[in-house]
């Protein structure tokens, strides 16, 4: 890189959340507890699906990539925070800024577009339950993951190639606690309007496709389960997308709260703290949400940790028998075992 004054910029400081020494230790408490939990309950998630072979199925294949997606995500900022805060210091060199930028787009945009093939996935399985094998093979399914890591890796490339190319004048303070790109741009000395371009097409084009898709799927879906005329079916076909829907409407109302903070005209570290929401606090909740009213998942973390869950399953069936339900699932909440 060369800055319009000829000299090397070979690091940046990023000012954090609050300067105040009184607070980077509960900073640092707070940010460690919300990252273990993050990455402990999504390794967890994983490890129930590859260990379960009743979770091999597209709907578990795509939530361990989630899952995986969600860890690296959360990686790529808060390691660096908490190192920052622990040593006191707030540097981060040039190409460390640059490759924080690259790895937070490439999981940001994965955690969009898989959140969309999830929502196909549940369009298929409830709108088209007898095909639902058919489309949803293994061969598709993998196609789909690699398509989103390839449409990931080229935009997430593109943009910070394009950083690269810029050139920095004065010492950059970003008043953030990782290298957000429109915080890096702000601090650019050369024209920044290609960039722009670039960044808001692609918040339009990357952002707004899965989006639609997303909106599309469960408008389907939601003409499906009114044509159901039991209760009973009404229940289970919401059920089984639930979870889904409720992390993609955390993920796109926190999108929607940062932007609306970082468009306001307040100081730029409210903005930072909005940020905290969608890299921090978002990942965290993904992991109970999808586990906690899943029967399955719970049946397979129970066997990784040795807990016993016949007697679970005996007062379940038990309630079932008593209130005159079968016990025995319905043929289109069940999906065969597609990944042995």
């Amino acid at each position: 890189m060369k800055p319009g004054n000829d000299t090397q910029i070979p690091e940046f400081l990023l000012l954090g959340l609050s300067e105040e020494p009184g607070l980077q230790p509960l900073i640092f408490g707070l940010f460690l507890s919300m990252y273990l939990i993050t990455v402990c309950g999504s390794l967890l998630i994983i490890l129930a699906v590859s260990s379960d072979s009743h979770l091999h199925t597209p709907m578990y294949f795509f939530l361990a990539n989630l899952s995986s997606v969600d860890i690296c995500f959360t990686s790529t900022t808060n390691p660096k925070m908490l190192q920052n805060i622990q040593t006191q210091s707030k540097v981060i060199t040039y190409d460390g800024c640059i490759t924080q930028i690259y790895f937070f787009l490439l999981f940001a945009g994965m955690d969009d577009f898989l959140l969309a093939v999830m929502a196909y996935d549940r369009f298929v399985a409830i709108c088209h339950p007898l095909h639902y094998t058919v489309i949803m093979n293994p061969c598709f399914c993998g196609l789909l993951v690699l398509v989103s890591w390839m449409m990931s890796a080229l935009h997430s490339l593109l943009e910070s190639l394009m950083v690269l190319w810029l050139s920095f004048c004065r010492q950059v303070e970003i008043s953030h606690f990782f290298c957000e790109i429109n915080q890096v741009l702000r601090f650019a000395c050369s024209d920044t309007f290609l960039n722009d371009i670039v960044m808001y097409f692609a918040t339009v084009l990357l952002g707004g496709s899965p989006l639609a898709g997303i909106i599309y799927s469960y408008s389907k879906i939601v003409s499906s389960i009114v044509g159901i005329s039991s209760a009973q079916g009404k229940y289970k076909a919401f059920s089984t997308c639930a979870s889904h829907l409720s992390v993609v409407s955390l993920f796109y109302c926190t999108i929607l709260g940062v932007y609306l903070s970082s468009a306001a005209p307040q100081s730029s570290h409210s903005g930072a703290v909005a940020s905290v929401m969608y890299t921090v606090v978002m990942p965290m909740p993904n992991p109970f949400i999808y586990s906690l009213r899943n029967r399955d998942i719970k049946r397979a973390l129970k066997r990784i940790v040795g807990i016993p869950v016949t007697l679970r399953l005996l007062t379940g069936m038990f309630r079932l028998g008593k209130l005159g339900h079968s016990p025995a699932p319905l043929c289109l909440w069940t999906f065969p075992q597609m990944f042995p």
